[in-house]
């Protein structure tokens, strides 16, 4: 499957039909829990001695098809289907970091990832240390031999910089610890991490994969090829919780997969429910086509508010001036549905556009089919001071627009008239 293409991937990966009814289109097993054949097998599954199902709070047959599509998408070996994208990310940081780690992270990421490290992964005894976005060297001089793991962004949420991937890959590998990615913003469509070097990708099948605006997930994908054992990680090569289970003897390059779904779906449930998987595989269908005009109606809204006298500013990957224009070009096979900017007159300019447009929506969500609008300031990145907002890339002016799918005369006409 993963020699088809990207748009056939999206239709048919991970799928391999019902033999129980013929059905054409994926059943949502909507269950609890699964009958055992023996009682040597139940034995068996719960000693993690089998793959069957046991209990859909580790796993699904409809979250399976999701979740093997989205690896196929990606690259990946395997994949873990999660409540929302942030219940990916805490997944990740239960099985990789300990009391008395630390995180290296890009500065230029989502407000609810730097305050989720700030003071919820703060509360467990790990420490963050947010770095130049840009600069490998400042991810080197952060870490040291208690660094569980090198976090970025492939287009910064709402800074839009797409930083050297392969190069902190490269950082992070001389380390012997994994670079783990949030690929929200670009999705498997426009850019595969593991080609760059990435070990770990997460994202928040929420926006652009869903695409409508109804369905809340996340999804954590594995690379297959980091050495676990080169680094610290107990969670995967041996496991206290598992009479010292190594993964990566029992599930080879889906080592990290398992230990997630074992450990942290098992022990939080935080697993995504099997009706919002499979409302999730509706939008991954038409992904590639989604994302392609996302990306056209974008570049021509960053076109016209650049052209625009009551416009200060305008931030889009795709205009040639800006600052990772070259970066964004190697790494994305498309720059995005995400514009951001700044009216003349500032703040209050902002908040009159927010409340004036009609076409496009004012709430806070990205990656909808139609096109939204938000002020970051006031509400995404809140939370933050405003130096963090600043290192974030959140001005008092910033305005985030989503750009949808509509037809993108209209879309510019309710900019201009709501400016």
């Amino acid at each position: 499957m993963n020699t088809l293409g990207f748009d056939t991937r999206a239709l048919h990966a991970g799928d391999e039909g019902d033999p129980a009814t013929g059905a054409a289109s994926l059943p949502i097993h909507q269950t609890t829990s699964y009958e055992f054949e023996s009682a040597e097998q139940a034995a068996e599954l719960y000693a993690l001695e089998g793959d069957d199902h046991m209990y859909s709070r580790m796993s699904n047959p409809t979250t399976d098809v999701l979740e093997r599509r989205l690896a196929a998408l990606h690259g990946g070996t395997g994949a873990c289907a999660t409540a929302s994208g942030m219940a990916a990310f805490d997944a990740a940081t239960l099985v990789l970091a300990e009391p008395g780690d630390n995180v290296v992270s890009a500065a230029s990421i989502y407000g609810g990832t730097h305050a989720y490290l700030n003071h919820t992964a703060a509360r467990r005894g790990i420490e963050a240390r947010f770095v130049d976005t840009l600069d490998p060297e400042a991810y080197a001089e952060a870490i040291d031999e208690k660094t569980a793991y090198i976090h970025l962004e492939t287009i910064g949420n709402p800074s839009l910089v797409t930083p050297p991937i392969e190069e902190i890959a490269e950082v992070a590998h001389d380390h012997d610890v994994p670079l783990f990615v949030d690929n929200t913003f670009a999705t498997p469509a426009l850019c595969r991490p593991f080609g760059h070097g990435a070990d770990l990708v997460w994202e928040s099948t929420t926006k652009w994969i869903h695409g409508s605006g109804t369905t809340v997930g996340g999804i954590l994908v594995d690379g297959g090829e980091f050495d676990w054992h080169a680094g610290d990680y107990p969670e995967v090569t041996a496991n206290a919780a598992f009479d010292g289970l190594d993964f990566t003897q029992r599930y080879g390059d889906r080592a990290f997969e398992y230990a997630v779904r074992q450990r942290s779906l098992r022990s939080l449930g935080d697993q995504q429910s099997p009706f919002d998987a499979w409302a999730t595989l509706q939008g991954v269908q038409t992904l590639g086509l989604r994302m392609e005009r996302h990306c056209e109606n974008a570049l021509a809204v960053a076109e016209y508010l650049d052209a625009n006298d009551d416009v200060a500013w305008v931030n889009y990957p795709g205009l040639e001036r800006h600052e990772t224009h070259d970066l964004a070009s190697e790494y994305l096979d498309g720059y995005g549905g995400m514009v951001t900017f700044g009216l003349e007159d500032g703040y209050e300019g902002g908040t009159r556009v927010c409340e004036s447009v009609e076409v496009a929506t004012f709430l806070a969500n990205i990656g909808d089919s139609r096109t939204l609008v938000i002020h970051p300031a006031s509400t995404t990145h809140a939370q933050l001071s405003e130096a963090e907002q600043r290192a974030s890339g959140v001005t008092p002016d910033l305005l985030r627009l989503s750009v949808g799918i509509e037809n993108s005369e209209d879309i510019i006409a309710d900019l201009e008239g709501a400016i």
